[in-house]
């Protein structure tokens, strides 16, 4: 099958050579073309625009930073939308606005194009592990349609709903997360001051009824002072801050989301930025 992926950043390469690894002919465009040199060695076909992505394929992923981002991709000069075949598949991986995704599935309908909205998670050890877990939303026949490609880079594949929800159950995900982080920081923190070994007491704690992803893959990470990004700081500000848009308007308060939002934002002001969520832990540095 003839397929486009728009986006080979951290998480984007990784699915881009799973789908290349199942024997998949792959159009890519990144605007840094240099991200995706492994992906052209690999047997991608690296091209200008998504216009020419379009062009090819039948069934593309989009996995890009911001909204922006994905109104450019989609509704620019050289958009998806303009230039995409009849009865294409159009998958956006992105976290992004339900607004805007539902934006993308009206505009493609109207075209004779199909749109789901499938946001992830499970980080960068999913991404190359093919285990991400998928939260989709759309039209039910267009998603038992792509089934098979979403399985060849995710484990935990829902259907959610109509346009908009794969992304509005991404928010309840990063909302969970926010929260979290903030337990597994302050207990590593506890750990250390009451003069344990971190790595033990992770042996005891990420197995029980405190056990969570973040726990048992950030953690670690947290101890070791990684702090290379599988999840951007930066994008993570981002999805929390739609998600709190979107619970304000609703006229719901969500303390422990804004809480997380603002320590995060506090690490960006130190330059943390590009840094993996898991430098949340520098936050308590005295």
């Amino acid at each position: 099958m003839k397929l486009g992926f728009i986006g080979t950043g951290v998480m984007g390469n990784s699915l881009v050579q799973l789908l290349l690894n199942n024997h998949h002919e792959v159009f890519i465009y990144t605007r840094t073309a240099k991200k995706a040199e492994n992906l052209v060695e690999a047997g991608a076909v690296l091209l200008e625009s998504p216009k020419q992505v379009a062009e090819q394929a039948d069934v593309i992923f989009t996995m890009v930073g911001y909204p922006k981002d994905v109104e450019e991709v989609y509704f620019g000069e050289n958009g998806l939308l303009e230039y995409a075949k009849e009865n294409a598949v159009l998958i956006d991986m992105t976290t992004s606005k339900p607004s805007l995704a539902q934006r993308i599935f009206q505009a493609a309908a109207d075209k004779g194009v199909h749109a789901l909205d499938a946001p992830v998670s499970g980080g960068d050890v999913g991404a190359k592990k093919g285990t991400l877990s998928i939260m989709v939303g759309g039209e039910q026949p267009t998603f038992i349609s792509v089934l098979p490609l979403l399985e060849l880079v995710g484990e935990n594949i829902i259907y959610q709903g109509p346009a908009g929800a794969g992304q509005h159950t991404k928010m309840c995900n990063q909302i969970n997360i926010a929260s979290n982080m903030i337990g597994v920081c302050e207990s590593l923190v506890y750990a250390k001051k009451a003069g344990l070994d971190p790595e033990t007491v992770l042996r005891s704690i990420s197995s029980g009824a405190a056990g969570s992803w973040s726990l048992s893959n950030l953690a670690p990470r947290m101890i070791a002072d990684d702090f290379q990004p599988g999840f951007y700081i930066k994008h993570f500000i981002k999805d929390m801050k739609i998600a709190a848009e979107e619970a304000e308007a609703w006229g719901l308060n969500l303390p422990g989301l804004r809480l997380s939002l603002s320590m995060y934002e506090s690490l960006v002001d130190k330059g943390y930025s590009d840094n993996g969520t898991q430098a949340l832990i520098k936050y308590y540095d005295n």
